[in-house]
């Protein structure tokens, strides 16, 4: 399987994708994605063929190296992208959910999938050029909290970082909430 290691470099190639963009507190990706490679076919079997237990198999590999990141406030909650309502209906499952529990779990902490939303559909990010990943993303996302929410550390999970758009776009949702601090990890980093 090809790793990153990205976990023990807080300056890492993940880090570097949201530069000058937003504010975080640690970025990584367990494993490197390559067209036609074996990481693409372990991602679409869990995307698009309901293979779920792939997300579970990777979250309980990876969560291993999450506990020895060393960080100046611990993870409050896991919090998956979200798909559009439309799209959940179509898919019938999110792909990161079980990556993101099973996170959750080994480094015990809380799983919320209702604080962040997605308000508008699109086509999947998977079918468009780099460019086209960017457009119109800014504004799709938006976060429904309470105050029990304030000053969390939360980690936005996804399947692939490719762009960063999308999380970064989940991320200025996110930082509505007063005090948050925010980390991202994703399944897997698109070798640019």
């Amino acid at each position: 399987m090809p790793l990153t290691q990205y976990y023990l470099d807080s300056n890492n190639e993940a880090v570097k994708k949201f530069y000058g963009k937003i504010e975080i507190e640690h970025a990584s990706a367990f494993l490197y994605f390559n067209k036609k490679g074996m990481v693409q076919e372990l991602i679409h079997n869990l995307k698009y063929k309901g293979n779920e237990e792939i997300g579970t198999v990777l979250g309980n590999w990876y969560v291993e190296d999450l506990k020895n990141i060393q960080l100046k406030t611990p993870f409050s909650a896991v919090i998956p992208v979200p798909l559009h309502q439309k799209k959940f209906r179509e898919r019938g499952y999110n792909q990161v959910t079980t990556f993101g529990n099973t996170l959750a779990k080994g480094l015990n902490i809380g799983y919320d999938d209702t604080i962040l939303f997605r308000k508008k559909y699109s086509k999947t990010q998977s079918k468009k050029n780099l460019l086209g990943r960017s457009e119109g993303i800014e504004n799709v996302f938006d976060v429904n909290y309470s105050e029990q929410n304030r000053n969390k550390h939360f980690l936005l999970v996804d399947d692939v970082l490719t762009t960063g758009a999308t999380l970064e776009a989940c991320s200025r949702a996110l930082l509505k909430i007063p005090g948050v601090k925010i980390s991202i990890v994703c399944m897997a980093m698109a070798n640019s």
